[in-house]
């Protein structure tokens, strides 16, 4: 078989790498991802730009996002991992944030090598298995981090998961090695339905009195989101210590999204399928689409069910 030139210059490379002052590893990895700057480098602006272009209605997401993002990795010797609780109803752009995030870090994205998935449901299924489940999650951290310290773990439904389970995460949050290894510049991000409750109930306060969503504050919530994560038995997150070792940097709400919030993630997904040569985004299809969807309370119809996470179906039957 002929060498084409490429071939033939990278052969050369790979076999006298010094004569470019190049490390054989610096040539792998021009090629394929590796824990360089080159592959793991924070986007602020990028980050900052989707937050404001592509998430809808999360003004306290995002604010506590990017700030908490920015300052974790913009410093070269962080105390502990980072670690995120995203609460908030279902479609309300939790798994959305997640990918955004892994997006604006990695060259890969979620497709990334160091960035690895769990939702409890799915992972984790069997209780009789906890024992396996644990030794199987904590040995799968330690080779990435092991691998690349810049390493993130986005855990979904957390408040499904085996509090045990939970609790063998616990070691890889703290402010010490494990094993000599140590997860300080790691990423953990956790989603759960947890204190949804109490974050509808305060934007259904707002709502009901005139006030401005835009005026709600963490403040507004920090208590009676801790109080309903604490204090509701069903989810994990009670039974478990990684509450109460204080060990979450930031509980981010996602507050439930109105009917304007909806538009706006469909005229979005139109644009998505206009670049593929899908039709243009039309405004009166996609505020037909919103209105069809349902809402609550039923005699206001203040905020949606099912927020921006079946759109894509129910674009699928118009167009």
């Amino acid at each position: 078989m002929r060498l084409k030139r490429g071939h033939v210059l990278l052969l050369w490379v790979l076999v006298c790498p010094d004569v470019m002052g190049l490390s054989y590893r610096d040539v792998l990895c021009y090629f394929q991802e590796c824990c360089y700057p080159g592959w793991i480098s924070f986007n602020k602006n990028g980050l900052e730009a989707d937050l404001e272009n592509k998430l809808f209605g999360q003004h306290l997401a995002s604010r506590i996002i990017l700030k908490s993002l920015n300052e974790f990795m913009s410093n070269h010797n962080p105390e502990k991992p980072l670690v995120l609780s995203l609460h908030g109803p279902s479609g309300t752009g939790k798994s959305f944030v997640s990918q955004l995030i892994a997006e604006n870090i990695y060259t890969e994205g979620t497709n990334s090598k160091f960035v690895h998935f769990f939702n409890s449901l799915v992972h984790f299924p069997q209780p009789s298995l906890i024992s396996t489940y644990k030794s199987q999650l904590q040995q799968r951290i330690k080779d990435s981090v092991s691998n690349c310290e810049r390493s993130m773990f986005i855990f979904d439904e957390m408040d499904s998961m085996h509090p045990g389970l939970i609790d063998s995460i616990k070691p890889f949050l703290d402010y010490h090695k494990v094993d000599g290894v140590s997860y300080k510049k790691s990423i953990f991000i956790f989603l759960s339905n947890a204190g949804e409750k109490s974050i509808v109930e305060t934007a259904l306060d707002f709502w009901r009195t005139g006030r401005d969503r835009e005026d709600i504050e963490l403040s507004d919530l920090e208590e009676s989101l801790s109080f309903s994560i604490f204090n509701n038995e069903k989810n994990g997150f009670f039974r478990s210590n990684l509450m109460k070792n204080n060990l979450v940097d930031f509980f981010v709400p996602f507050l439930p999204l109105e009917y304007s919030h909806v538009v706006q993630c469909i005229m979005a997904e139109m644009k998505i399928r206009a670049s593929k040569g899908k039709g243009p985004p039309n405004l009166d299809m996609a505020r037909k689409v919103a209105r069809e969807l349902k809402y609550f309370p039923k005699t206001e119809r203040a905020f949606s069910t099912t927020g921006c996470k079946i759109i894509q179906q129910k674009l699928n039957f118009y167009t």
